[in-house]
């Protein structure tokens, strides 16, 4: 039982660090100025259990061997996409605008979800996670991975709720594409730094 706790307790510490002032926290306060709290932290929870799940299994498993520059390179793309798409916007029906001013939870859960686990794919915290995964054991990687860095997330939550209160609309939508924009670039530029 001390060896989980330990894993627990190193990955934990380890990942909450590595997340303060990473691309995710940034997209977690982009996603809460647009979405409620509770399914932008369920999205980051679920893809963030899935990319660590299979970083544990890399890292306990099979070593630290994934081809990270091509899945940076794809998410690259998607990242740019996700910009042109905030800054585009589309156009509601009256049936539509009734529909959303009744909000859901599973489409703010989707887009989120789907966000994070393209930007975590080959990041460090998943890079983290594999290299711990290789020193203590996976439950206690996993695990202690997973919280830490929702519960940094959770910090860019709280913080990105309180700016969406302040900011008006406008803004909101040209600084959420122009970060997805940034999030692109960073990812393509390593991308490009490991496939060259």
């Amino acid at each position: 039982m001390s060896g989980f706790l330990a894993a627990l307790a190193i990955s934990f510490g380890v990942i909450f660090v590595a997340e303060l002032g990473d691309k995710s926290q940034l997209m977690a306060l982009t996603f809460a100025t647009r979405y409620k709290t509770v399914p932008v932290l369920i999205g980051i929870t679920i893809a963030t259990a899935v990319v660590h799940l299979v970083s544990v299994a890399v890292g306990y498993g099979l070593g630290a061997s994934l081809p990270t520059g091509w899945i940076s390179l794809v998410a690259a793309v998607a990242f740019f996409a996700f910009g042109a798409w905030t800054l585009r916007g589309d156009s509601l029906t009256d049936a539509e605008r009734d529909k959303a001013s009744q909000p859901t939870t599973r489409s703010a859960i989707v887009a989120v979800g789907v966000a994070f686990f393209l930007a975590e794919l080959g990041d460090k915290t998943m890079l983290a996670t594999i290299t711990l995964a290789t020193q203590h054991g996976w439950f206690g990687t996993w695990l202690g991975s997973t919280i830490g860095m929702v519960a940094a997330d959770a910090l860019a939550i709280v913080a990105g709720r309180m700016l969406g209160k302040r900011l008006p609309e406008r803004t909101i939508k040209y600084g959420a594409a122009i970060l997805f924009v940034l999030f692109g670039a960073w990812l393509l530029v390593e991308a490009l730094r490991e496939l060259l």
